[in-house]
């Protein structure tokens, strides 16, 4: 498993890179108090998640799976990058 988050995304100014379930679910939860802002979407085709408090897009994960495991997940926040992703969001269940 690797999360990768890009400098738009992260506390610091500076690209993201956790390897190993452990390392991203530890990142995952310093995260937690987003979820209420997130809905599942298709990002360029592919399953993640997007989040968009108030209305507005923040930031996108996109997820790489195989065999049916994440095995990556892409967090978008920079806007010029949001800009290029197309996003479909879905009915949440």
């Amino acid at each position: 498993m690797i999360l990768r988050a890009d400098r738009a995304a992260g506390p610091s100014r500076a690209p993201i890179t956790l390897r190993g379930a452990r390392n991203v679910a530890k990142g995952a939860s310093v995260a937690a108090e987003r979820v209420r802002f997130t809905q599942p979407a298709l990002i360029d085709g592919s399953p993640g998640l997007v989040m968009a408090p108030g209305g507005r897009l923040f930031l996108v994960l996109a997820f790489t799976i195989v065999d049916d495991k994440v095995t990556g997940i892409d967090i978008i926040a920079d806007a010029e990058r949001l800009g290029r992703v197309e996003v479909a969001v879905l009915d949440a269940p």
